[in-house]
């Protein structure tokens, strides 16, 4: 029979899923290995093709190192908690418990359709109880140990969804879910105390084997910086009474001072209200308004267009006792710093774009730069400073921090960016916060011994609407109740971030059965730390940062043995969709208009929107579902899509992240039925780099399909009956130029493998079962009998890529057990050496031909070989030779 995938690979998945094929127990005897990938949420829409590409990377991993003698930990599991399953409940009235089920079932079987080798004995799920009663435990020793705390704070709130959002899921003042307007208030939350760790949580970096940009990103986050806190004493505020209110800042260049010519607070800084005129307050008041409408992504995002309002104080500059505006602006931010700035426009590009913008004085203070032309924020020379004329930046700063200590006017400080981690949401989909909070406001911790603190059956989901509570605080009986003495006691409404859980599923997974505690030492010391993790970069500052933080705190409680939890980590590009857009003059969704269609040929970007080039008016972008798009082909094999409806419209082809909006997500399932898992496998890994993006292309996989065939027809022969069977395989190592082949083949993959370059490793495959077979000396297919031991090896070196074709090959080869605990293939690397090289023969120059010889061959023979060339005799024509030159490992040349 030819090769079927649909008929092998499904008994090979039942047969490792049923005898456990890749469960991973402690041995201390064997070298670990544990590889994991990042914890997906299992949404309702399912994997598309872009998702299995970091599985199909690690798999391929743990099966190589498996074969390489390796106890290789690889698991799964799920991350379960979020808002898209509360919404859905909202939506529909199906409780999250059930979605998330079923989600998950479906997440399940479609990784298991794929092929990979997870030790499924280990799976895990963020929302089973057991999982949350160890989250909670966590929680329980973060506050004993004053890292949680409530306080408040200003946060993203989405009245729509009736809880607060992070900065990441805001996007130009709307939620990321939903597309809801967002406000920034005060609320009081539950906070981490991750700044506590910021000099670790920097200085470890330089430890670990992480791609540099992510470093980078996580360096910039955290968001280091030396200076000095300087207070600036208010000297007008007539209508607040707060004349002798201080404002503190930070500033990186105490140096600039003497140049310091208005101050710039956060709209949300507390002193706003206090401070601002009466004649102000209307202004004020509005812009405050507006920016609670941003978040503060975008608030950084939009720092080009300089905003600001002025609220009528003043305040006085300590080192010339100059009086200055005091302003407020949304690219000033409460959480950094101290919310407050003395703006030097002449020394930084912010404030003098502001200056500029709103006509505010503008001091040289050190000499270098052009201030009519921008602002020079260089080293220099100090200028205009008086005590510090002269200096230099680097003695004029340590001058300036001196002398503000000395009058008691500020002093030398080290700040972040890093500010500490909002840990409420007003939500039901999460972990419950293990704590009671009694009358008097005082806090207590559920007893361990009474975890886990389970979540109430609810019908209605929606948010309360009122007073900022989630949907727990309407359970009466839940959220109030009496202890055995009789005191009340009310539960906290809000629940955990679904970051929560993926912060130590890692350790989790080391010991998931473990009822006693989170995990054992001895799982722990053995399989920690994560030698590979695989995942998105867009988690570099979010889930890598929370994660990292934590496990520095189960290091100072003595839980873990290693700082750090993931030693090695890489990003694997975005698998990418084709997209077909066109355009159409309802830019407002009006359901009444009547649309008309443009092509992207009649329309140009005005500014930020889309206008038709001829009439200009406003047109929106839409999109062509892929299944729905027709294809036109002409004589010359050009392929034109265009709109189903509208067939004189010509779609624009775009390139970009697969999503359903767009509706050009290629779903695995069909991919698998129509190709096979081992075709998906080794097409994500073979279309490029791992850590690059790239478009699918069904051609492509074609392309993988036919490989996959070669590979089974190399040693497979189909009967007349339509059955199959091995072909007859030569005994030995075969011919010189195979056993060559073959070394050289299993050396490149080998290497392939250990440096995760799998395309390459893909490109020797296809080389060998290409060349395998061919008789060299006749330059024919199939001349030469496939040797039994070059079978088994490319069996075994394609396994790991293709583990089901491979498997199915080795059972044809005569070995009744599975490949996955074969010992790789080894090879003699004298073999590596070619004995034989081929020379290019000249005639006065121009290549004529090619001879080959034996790598040791004497010049003279070299020579020999060269003249007795047929071409060579019949541009001689009879004549001798000028001379014969021979150029070692290259050429001959003759000179006629």
């Amino acid at each position: 029979m030819p090769y079927d995938p649909k008929r092998i690979e499904g008994p090979w998945q039942a047969y490792w899923l049923e005898n456990e094929t890749f469960r991973a127990e402690v041995d201390p005897s064997r070298p670990k290995y544990y590889v994991l990938d990042m914890f997906p949420y299992p949404s309702g829409d399912g994997l598309h093709v872009g998702h299995p590409e970091g599985y199909t990377a690690t798999d391929i991993l743990a099966r190589y190192k498996r074969m390489r003698g390796f106890n290789v930990l690889h698991p799964m599991g799920w991350d379960a908690f979020g808002l898209p399953a509360e919404q859905y409940a909202i939506k529909t009235g199906t409780h999250p418990r059930l979605t998330t089920r079923r989600n998950i079932d479906n997440f399940r079987r479609q990784i298991r359709s794929l092929g990979f080798s997870y030790d499924w004995s280990r799976e895990i799920d963020t929302t089973d109880p057991a999982y949350v009663r160890w989250t909670q435990w966590i929680f329980r020793k973060l506050y004993e140990r004053e890292l949680a705390y409530l306080a408040e704070v200003p946060v993203n709130w989405c009245p729509a969804l009736g809880t607060v959002l992070s900065n990441e899921e805001v996007i130009d003042g709307k939620s990321e879910i939903g597309d809801h307007p967002v406000v920034r208030l005060p609320m009081r939350q539950w906070m981490l105390r991750i700044t506590a760790y910021a000099d670790r949580l920097l200085e470890d970096l330089e430890e670990l084997d992480w791609p540099e940009p992510i470093k980078k990103m996580q360096r910039d986050w955290i968001g280091r910086s030396e200076g000095a806190n300087v207070r600036f004493r208010l000297t007008n505020a007539p209508d607040s009474g707060a004349e002798d209110e201080v404002i503190e800042v930070f500033t990186t260049r105490p140096d600039t001072l003497f140049g310091a010519t208005y101050m710039v607070l956060a709209p949300e800084h507390p002193l706003v209200e206090l401070i601002t005129s009466k004649e102000q307050r209307g202004a004020v008041g509005e812009y405050v308004e507006r920016t609670q409408r941003k978040s503060e992504r975008a608030r950084l995002a939009d720092a080009q267009e300089k905003t600001g309002v002025p609220t009528g104080a003043t305040a006085r500059n300590p080192v010339n006792g100059q009086e200055i505006p005091i302003w407020i602006a949304d690219y000033v931010l409460a959480g950094y710093g101290t919310g407050a700035i003395m703006a030097v426009p002449g020394h930084d590009e912010r404030d003098y774009d502001f200056a500029k913008t709103f006509g505010l004085p503008i001091v040289e203070v050190v000499a270098g730069g052009d201030l009519e032309r921008e602002a020079f924020t260089g080293q220099g020379r100090s200028v205009n400073s008086g005590f510090l004329d002269g200096l230099d930046t680097r003695e004029a700063e340590s001058r300036m921090g001196a002398w503000l200590e000395e009058q008691g006017l500020g002093e030398r400080t080290v700040t972040y960016k890093l500010r500490d981690w909002l840990f409420s949401r007003q939500r039901y989909w999460g972990e419950p916060f293990p704590v009671l909070h009694h009358d008097d406001e005082s806090i207590a911790l559920v007893p361990e011994n009474e975890l886990p603190v389970t979540l109430p059956e609810l019908e209605d989901f929606k948010p309360s609407g009122k007073d900022f509570e989630s949907p727990l605080a309407r359970v009466g009986d839940w959220i109030e109740f009496r202890d055995a003495d009789g005191q009340r006691l009310r539960r906290d409404p809000n629940t955990m971030p679904q970051w929560a859980g993926s912060c130590w599923y890692f350790l989790r997974f080391v010991d998931p059965r473990n009822e006693e505690q989170p995990w054992s030492e001895e799982a722990e010391r053995y399989w920690m730390p994560v030698d590979l993790y695989v995942g998105g970069a867009e988690h570099a500052v979010l889930h890598l940062l929370y994660a990292r933080f934590w496990h520095k705190v189960f290091y100072d409680l003595g839980l873990v043995h290693t700082t750090e939890p993931f030693q090695r980590l890489v990003n694997q590009g975005m698998i990418l969709g084709t997209s077909y857009r066109y355009f159409d003059d309802n830019p407002n969704d009006d359901p009444e208009a009547s649309a008309r269609p443009y092509a992207a040929s009649e329309v140009t970007l005005d500014g930020e929107r889309y206008v038709a080039r001829e009439s200009g008016v406003e047109v929106k972008t839409r999109w062509v579902p892929l299944k729905d798009v027709v294809f036109e082909r002409d004589e010359e094999g050009d392929e034109t899509a265009r709109h189903p409806d509208h067939g004189e419209i010509i779609l624009e082809q775009v390139i970009e992240k697969m999503s359903k909006s767009r509706g050009n997500v290629i779903n695995p399932d069909d991919v698998v039925a129509e190709f096979g898992a081992d075709s998906v496998r080794l097409y994500e890994m073979f279309i490029g780099p791992l850590e690059k993006a790239a478009p699918w292309s069904t051609e492509g996989i074609q392309g993988i399909y036919r490989f996959l065939q070669r590979s089974w027809r190399l040693m497979m022969e189909e009967l007349p009956d339509g059955g199959d069977r091995l072909r007859e395989l030569a005994d030995g190592d075969g011919t010189p130029e195979q056993a060559r082949l073959t070394a050289r083949t299993l050396h490149g993959v080998t290497q392939d493998l250990e440096e995760m370059r799998f395309n390459t490793a893909i490109s020797k495959l296809m080389v060998f079962v290409r060349d395998i077979t061919k008789d060299t000396a006749k330059n024919t297919a199939q001349d030469t009998p496939l040797p039994r031991k070059a079978a088994e090896a490319f069996t075994l070196a394609l396994s790991p890529m293709a583990p089901h074709l491979a498997e199915e090959l080795w059972k044809q080869l005569g070995h009744p057990q599975t490949l996955a605990y074969e010992p790789w293939p080894e090879f003699d690397p004298a073999l590596l050496v070619d004995e034989q090289i081929t020379l290019v023969v000249q005639v006065n120059g121009k290549k004529r031909g090619e001879i080959g010889v034996a790598k040791d061959t004497a010049k003279e023979a070299i020579e020999a070989a060269a003249l007795a060339c047929e071409s060579v005799q019949r541009h001689l024509d009879g004549r001798a030779p000028k001379k014969v030159i021979v150029v070692p490992g290259r050429l001959v040349n003759v000179v006629v």
